[in-house]
C-alpha cells in the first residue's frame, strides 16, 4: 500500500532566514509548518567568503525575538550560521534539509507538494498554503562566454589561500567583486579587477571602497574598466575594451565572476504564477505577499526579483507575518523600515 501523503497547514520552500522566519510566524499563529530546503539550513549564508562579515548589526538580522549575541559590533558568518542553527532548534522547526522540491501541484487548500529527499525516493506532502522563499543564490548571472564552465572558474568567492602567488581576476563591480578582490590581495595573489562599468556599483560598502581604492592607487591591485569578458582560457582571461573595442589578454590561473545572481522563480512558473520578465518580479499583492495563485506566496529576496537590493535579512525577516495575517483574514502589520539598501 502506497504511503499516505504528510499533511500540513503550511508548506515553506526554502530555510534560508526569511523562510525560517514564516516557520516562526506560522507555529505562532497555531499553523503547523514544514519547511523543505535541497541544501542545509541557511544554506545561503554557507556560500558567503569564510571572513566574510554583514553589514547589518545582529539585533537586525534575529528572528522570532532569540536574542543574538556577538561580542562584536558586526557579526560574522560563523556568528549567524550558529545563531540561525539555534533558531532552529529552539522553536523545534520542522525543516526538512537535503529534500528537493521538485513540484507544486494543486489548488488553495490541497496542494501537494512533491519533493526528493537526497538518496531515497520522493513523496509527497498535502498543504493549504504555499510560501515560495527560494533566494537567488542558486541561480548566478551567467556571463556565456567560452570557457565559463572550466574548472578554476567559479561563481562564488570563498577564501584566497589557494591563490597566494597566482594571477587571478575578479569579474564585477560590486561589493562581492571588491571583498573578493581586497581578500585575494592580503592573501598574496596577483589581482585584476576587471568591469563592464566606467567604476564601482554605487551601492559598495562605505568601509571597503576607500581602502580598494588606496590600493588601486598604489598598484597593488590592478583594475580594468569598460571592459566585457569574451573569453575565458586555461591561463587567461580576454577581455574587449568598450570604448576603442581593442582586445586585452590577462594571465588568470584563478577566475571570479562576479557578477550576481537571479531570482530562482521555476517552482512558481510551473505553479503558474507570472513573472515579470522586465523586473523578474513574481505578480503578488504587496500587502500579503500573496501571489496571483490563491494561497501561493513568496518571502525574502524573490520578492524583488532582479533587484536583490531591496529586500534582504532585515525586512525579509517580517515577511511571515505578512503571510500569516491574510492566512487568518487580519490586516497585514506595517514593515519596519529599514535605514540602509545593503546586505552582507
Amino acid at each position: 500500500m502506497a504511503k499516505a501523503p504528510d499533511t500540513v497547514d503550511v508548506a515553506i520552500v526554502g530555510a534560508g532566514p526569511c523562510g525560517l522566519a514564516a516557520a516562526i510566524s506560522c507555529q505562532r499563529a497555531g499553523l503547523a509548518a514544514t519547511v523543505f530546503d535541497a541544501e542545509c539550513v541557511v544554506s545561503t549564508i554557507t556560500q558567503y567568503p569564510t571572513y566574510a562579515t554583514f553589514f547589518s548589526t545582529a539585533e537586525k538580522l534575529s528572528l522570532g525575538g532569540v536574542p543574538f549575541v556577538i561580542a562584536t559590533a558586526k557579526p560574522s558568518r560563523r556568528d549567524a550560521l550558529a545563531y540561525y542553527r539555534a533558531v532552529v532548534s529552539h522553536f523545534d522547526l520542522d525543516v526538512r534539509q537535503y529534500e528537493r522540491v521538485t513540484a507544486i501541484e494543486g489548488a488553495h487548500g490541497a496542494f501537494r507538494i512533491t519533493s526528493a529527499p537526497r538518496g531515497a525516493a520522493a513523496r509527497g506532502t498535502t498543504a493549504q498554503h504555499v510560501i515560495v522563499a527560494t533566494g537567488y543564490f542558486g541561480s548566478p548571472n551567467l556571463l556565456g562566454v567560452p570557457g565559463e564552465s572550466l574548472p578554476h572558474v567559479s561563481h562564488r568567492y570563498v577564501e584566497g589561500h589557494h591563490a597566494f602567488a597566482q594571477h587571478v581576476v575578479v569579474v564585477g563591480g560590486g561589493n562581492s567583486a571588491a571583498e573578493a578582490a581586497l581578500d585575494l590581495w592580503r592573501s598574496g595573489a596577483r589581482v585584476t579587477l576587471t568591469h563592464f562599468g566606467p567604476t564601482f556599483d554605487k551601492k559598495i560598502k562605505p568601509w571597503i571602497l576607500p581602502d580598494l581604492n588606496n590600493r588601486i592607487a598604489e598598484g597593488s591591485i590592478a583594475v580594468r574598466w569598460n571592459a566585457r569578458v569574451t573569453n575565458i582560457g586555461p591561463d587567461c582571461v580576454e577581455l574587449r575594451d568598450t570604448t576603442d573595442d581593442s582586445v586585452l589578454r590577462l594571465d588568470a590561473r584563478h577566475v571570479y565572476l562576479l557578477t550576481g545572481y537571479a531570482p530562482n522563480v521555476d517552482l512558481l512558473r510551473a505553479v503558474g504564477v507570472a513573472i515579470d520578465a522586465k523586473t523578474g518580479i513574481p505578480a503578488h499583492n504587496p500587502a500579503t505577499l500573496e501571489t496571483d495563485v490563491p494561497g501561493v506566496f513568496i518571502a525574502g529576496v524573490v520578492v524583488a526579483g532582479y533587484d536583490a537590493n531591496k529586500v534582504f535579512i532585515e525586512n525579509g525577516r517580517f515577511h511571515g507575518d505578512k503571510i500569516v495575517a491574510r492566512t487568518r483574514g487580519q490586516p497585514s502589520p506595517e514593515t519596519p523600515a529599514v535605514s540602509r539598501d545593503l546586505d552582507s
